[in-house]
């Protein structure tokens, strides 16, 4: 039997294995992680009363129990969902609390919607004694900030702290001034530039330029999933990734980004949450945000983000392996460096007493 043949015949036979494996792995994750619904959700039908159709945008509310009384609640980006963004954290968070993932909507999104169930979600935890801390990813980053901003005094109060995972906070983040493209134009800048100039009413126009978007994040993934070698839980949960990439509308795409584009940058010159604030930033986030950010600016000048966020931490997240620069929000293939500081950080926040004895 040639080397081919034989190389051949055992993938074959490992692949069952490792199916079943995945398999299993995924049953546990569907075992953990549980539909939910706040005991009080009446802001949300509020916004249901006045659009019917404000139902397709309505957020997935899920649940995971941990063993602490300190809540997480996660917002992803664009993709994955916010139950596949923080897989490789998971046992982190839960050792402090439960963790809340709120998933988008495959058909649509509204950001009063999701302000209503964000809102729900944290006067159901305060209600019960308990003060969650936020954590968003990239565009998550965007809907977490556009929220505080509106948000009453008793919502801020009512939070322990928030996290900052690649922070995307207006448009200008991913897409540059006509002026600052000397240097080309990206993919991803240029579809998302497509869909912000995109007629709200021509829905084949809309699906023309998010079926290239969509390509785009696939291709995004696989980049980071490239020379590694996967272990039944990155498999276990590439198929939901792969599942929002393909299964969200054109019109689910397309009202994701245009919250992105209604996002508000943050005035300089007023807090926009007072309490503790992590922000963690990758070695290589020039890849996917564009050189002139306004976020990377803000976030590399103290002077700048005090004025916001008073009470903030900025972490480069850097990997130790030469030439596997950590990427943008690649909490799932470089976990270890975003663990090691989100473990540092959740101790000193949560146990300032323990910190100080040792």
């Amino acid at each position: 039997m040639s080397g081919k043949s034989a190389k051949l015949r055992e993938v074959q036979e490992i692949r069952p294995m490792v199916s079943a494996v995945t398999a299993a792995t995924g049953f546990m994750r569907g075992i953990a992680i549980k539909r939910f619904a706040p005991a009080s959700r009446r802001r949300e039908f509020a916004v249901l009363e006045q659009s019917q159709k404000s139902h397709m945008s309505r957020c997935q509310l899920f649940r995971e129990k941990g063993n602490g009384n300190v809540p997480t609640i996660v917002l992803g980006g664009f993709v994955p969902d916010a139950t596949e963004t923080v897989e490789f954290q998971r046992r982190l968070l839960r050792q402090h609390g439960c963790i809340y993932y709120m998933n988008y909507s495959r058909n649509g999104f509204c950001q009063e919607m999701f302000t209503a169930q964000l809102n729900d979600l944290i006067e159901y935890l305060v209600n019960k004694g308990q003060k969650p801390l936020i954590m968003g990813v990239s565009f998550g980053c965007g809907l977490l900030a556009n929220f505080l901003r509106h948000a009453d005094e008793w919502v801020h109060e009512g939070i322990r702290g928030i996290v900052l995972v690649s922070p995307v906070i207006t448009t200008e983040d991913l897409i540059r001034p006509v002026e600052h493209k000397r240097d080309g134009v990206r993919m991803l800048e240029s579809n998302l530039k497509k869909i912000v100039a995109a007629d709200p009413e021509n829905e084949t126009d809309i699906a023309r330029h998010v079926e290239r978007s969509r390509r785009c994040f696939q291709a995004l993934f696989n980049a980071g999933a490239g020379n590694r070698t996967l272990s039944a839980r990155h498999l276990a949960i590439r198929k939901k990734i792969n599942d929002v990439i393909e299964y969200t509308t054109a019109r689910g795409g397309f009202e994701r980004v245009t919250a992105l584009r209604d996002f508000s940058f943050p005035a300089p010159a007023s807090t926009l949450f007072p309490g503790p604030v992590l922000v963690l930033l990758a070695e290589n986030e020039s890849d996917i945000l564009v050189p002139s950010s306004p976020t990377l600016k803000l976030f590399s000048e103290p002077a700048l983000y005090s004025r916001i966020f008073p009470s903030c931490r900025v972490k480069m997240v850097k990997s130790h392996i030469a030439g596997d620069g950590v990427a943008h929000a690649s909490l799932i293939f470089h976990h270890e460096a975003y663990n090691t500081l989100l473990d540092s950080w959740y101790d000193r926040l949560l146990y300032p007493r323990f910190q100080l004895a040792v």
